[in-house]
């Protein structure tokens, strides 16, 4: 009977020791900064369009981010243009920058009009952008790390 109590309250303050860890790197990291530096069509289908999104992070923590998997969201003009999961498979070093890409597959004609419309348009113009998402990263008990932030945008005339 002795030894059933002693192996809960073990069990218990591990437990409780695995949680107090798991809430604790939410308070010791800051969101790296992301921008959206280029928005190129790279194949165009009559059914589907392939862009190449680049993008700048600014990594402003003390230890390196091994990025492993990327959640995003990409809106131009306030209407969404991308969103999704991809691999990762970069590492923004401490107090760094580092940059990657991604590869999006859409049907610009079947979804949105009017996106087609902005991506002409911002050969001509500076358009405005906002990223929404998240970095998983490959460091033990770390959360995913968040990142928002807008900015403008004034796509290459040569890519379209």
């Amino acid at each position: 009977m002795r030894y059933g109590y002693m192996m809960r309250f073990q069990i218990t303050v591990l437990a409780l020791c695995m949680s107090a860890c798991a809430a604790l790197p939410e308070n010791m990291y800051r969101s790296p900064q992301v921008d959206l530096k280029d928005v190129r069509l790279v194949g165009f289908g009559f059914r589907n369009q392939t862009f190449l999104l680049s993008f700048d992070v600014a990594n402003p923590n003390p230890f390196a981010l091994p990025v492993r998997n990327v959640e995003y969201g990409v809106a131009l003009d306030g209407q969404r243009f991308a969103s999704g999961q991809t691999t990762g498979n970069f590492t923004v070093p401490a107090g760094g920058e580092a940059n990657f890409s991604i590869s999006v597959d859409l049907n610009l004609l079947q979804t949105a009009p009017q996106l087609l419309s902005i991506v002409r348009d911002g050969a001509r113009r500076d358009i405005r952008y906002e990223l929404d998402g998240s970095f998983g990263v490959d460091i033990p008990l770390m959360p995913a790390i968040s990142y928002h932030n807008s900015g403008t945008l004034r796509l290459n005339s040569e890519s379209f």
